[in-house]
């Protein structure tokens, strides 16, 4: 049974969960990641969710997201992820958003994320998708999904997604040259490397 990590307002581990009993009117604060993920012609690989998915069925969003295992690594959690959602293995990944939390409804169903984002590359297209989590995948250039996310006309995007977009946009136009972002800004309860 696949478990996520709670948390205390300071980002602190507060227990743990089943990640099927966690998503719901009250979620509780827990420890998350996202990530965008641009393939070798530098377009990002924009997923839409599963319909059959409990939380935000069928929306577009980045490449994908997860949850680390209790005292798993983030970059082992997001590597464990890209694979098996998307059947992708992921070069040089960064951590840019170190301290991006949100809370977000749909259909009564909550989430109540400390999510930090990264970005990666991959050198090659996805493999087979998990039909439980991914619905489509499409490769689009970042500056028109940016500027449509911004502009609220890219139809259907998760809310955490777009706001990422909004905070993700002043570190410049080119993926590839976003800063790092500190490691020391992340919740507590997350570390980066086993």
């Amino acid at each position: 049974m696949e478990r996520v990590v709670l948390l205390d307002e300071s980002g602190r581990v507060a227990g743990t969960a089943a990640k099927a009993e966690v998503h719901h009117d009250s979620t509780p604060l827990h420890l998350a990641f996202s990530c965008y993920v641009f393939d070798a012609r530098g377009e990002l690989l924009v997923t839409r969710r599963a319909r059959s998915k409990t939380t935000f069925p069928g929306v577009w969003t980045n490449t994908f997201c997860g949850h680390p295992a209790p005292g798993e690594p983030m970059d082992t959690a997001i590597r464990r992820r890209a694979r098996q959602e998307l059947g992708l293995e992921l070069d040089a990944l960064r951590l840019v958003l170190p301290g991006f939390r949100y809370r977000a409804e749909q259909g009564g169903v909550f989430e109540n994320e400390m999510c930090p984002v990264f970005v990666a590359r991959t050198a090659a297209a996805p493999g087979a998708p998990d039909p439980s989590e991914v619905d489509e995948v499409r490769a689009v250039a970042w500056a028109p999904f940016r500027d449509d996310v911004l502009a609220g006309t890219w139809p259907g995007i998760s809310p955490w997604c777009a706001d990422q977009v909004r905070d993700l946009a002043p570190l410049g136009p080119d993926p590839g040259r976003w800063a790092d972002g500190d490691p020391r800004a992340l919740p507590p309860a997350a570390f980066l490397e086993s």
